[in-house]
């Protein structure tokens, strides 16, 4: 990964597939914003590398993922996804293979680096934040951005906020827990509602899983694990009142909000029928309602699903590109989605995510 985040310049030759697949006028499909996209910083890592939490990656990688995990994304997914991952050509040339209008464009994940003290995660975060703004403003029309903040460091983090949206980026991505702390922690209340006054997207993305070596096997590690470690998030948000105290906050939840939205009527229950469960205003379903859930739940029936218990308006387009686990058939999945209407379909494809984002969707197919 030697290529930061090529920008296109005059001599750069104009993205035709782009138009042709129905940007300008007379297109024959909505508008399509994916909302789960990342980038990474090279530049991070040059920070970052002799410190012995980095070092110490590789090993606790072969304790949490195993032998098989470790060799297949050495010499398999890591080749295909890291070029992509700061290319700007490569990514605007998919985005048009896919009939992706703009990407919203996040952190990865494992450039949050929770463990660093202040100094070095401000100097961590500043890069990302900057790179991630500096592409998108290259791009305004096809990419908007979420940068990055140092939860671990209470004030440091609500700076960062602030400086991210100067920045221009939408919000911010973070991970469903914070060096054993869950979001709901009090740790975290000066953010959350510094968040809720500058009206943030807040992107809820995990990395790795709790569960430890227990999932050490046949990729487990992501292929289970990660949608459990949003599920605990979200309930931690949801029964500690967190989301109560803060109505406006904006979250948006990755791999479809994990396995909350669909055993959604367990916490229901538990709600109704225990004391000790029974510390939110209203009952857990409740609160789907105001959170924005992406698509990658893989088949029509999931998202179906998705849309019964949060509503339409609540999901979005999200791919998780460039990696292996997204899914990028996407005007293929949402049309296949029983009992919607066009309406519908052109809210999950772009109109959900352009009303997260403030964009003008007439604004930007006319090129203003």
């Amino acid at each position: 990964m030697t290529t930061l985040f090529h920008k296109c310049g005059p001599a750069c030759a104009p993205h035709e597939s782009h138009h042709a697949s129905g940007a300008g006028t007379g297109r024959k499909r909505p508008f399509t914003i994916d909302f789960h996209c990342h980038a990474f910083v090279p530049e991070v890592e040059a920070l970052v590398k002799d410190y012995p939490q980095k070092k110490a990656e590789p090993e606790l990688a072969l304790r949490m993922l195993g032998q098989a995990s470790v060799d297949y994304n050495n010499q398999t997914m890591l080749p295909a996804a890291g070029p992509k991952l700061v290319n700007l050509e490569t990514r605007l040339a998919e985005m048009d293979a896919m009939g992706v209008d703009l990407q919203v464009v996040s952190p990865t994940s494992t450039q949050h680096y929770y463990w660093a003290e202040p100094e070095l995660a401000r100097e961590v975060v500043r890069l990302q934040n900057e790179r991630i703004a500096e592409i998108c403003a290259a791009h305004p029309d096809r990419l908007q951005g979420l940068g990055n903040v140092a939860l671990q460091h209470a004030d440091l983090s609500v700076e960062q906020l602030i400086e991210a949206h100067r920045l221009g980026l939408k919000g911010v991505e973070v991970s469903t827990s914070v060096n054993g702390k869950e979001l709901s922690d009090p740790a975290f209340a000066r953010f959350w509602a510094k968040a809720e006054e500058l009206g943030s997207i807040v992107f809820i993305h995990p990395f790795g899983t709790s569960l430890g070596e227990r999932v050490n096997q046949f990729y487990l590690q992501n292929i289970i694990g990660q949608p459990i470690e949003t599920t605990i998030a979200l309930s931690y948000l949801i029964f500690s009142g967190t989301l109560d105290r803060h109505p406006g906050i904006r979250i948006v939840a990755a791999h479809g909000g994990g396995y909350l939205p669909h055993y959604i009527g367990r916490s229901d229950h538990g709600w109704q029928a225990r004391a000790d469960a029974r510390t939110c205003q209203h009952p857990p379903s409740e609160y789907l309602k105001r959170i924005w859930f992406d698509s990658l739940v893989y088949e029509p029936e999931s998202v179906r699903h998705l849309i019964n218990v949060a509503g339409v308006s609540q999901v979005v387009l999200g791919t998780d590109w460039p990696f292996d686990m997204g899914h990028y058939d996407v005007h293929e999945l949402i049309n296949a989605i029983p009992g919607l209407s066009d309406s519908d379909r052109a809210a999950i494809l772009g109109g959900n995510a352009a009303g997260l984002l403030g964009l003008d969707i007439a604004a930007l197919l006319s090129g203003h």
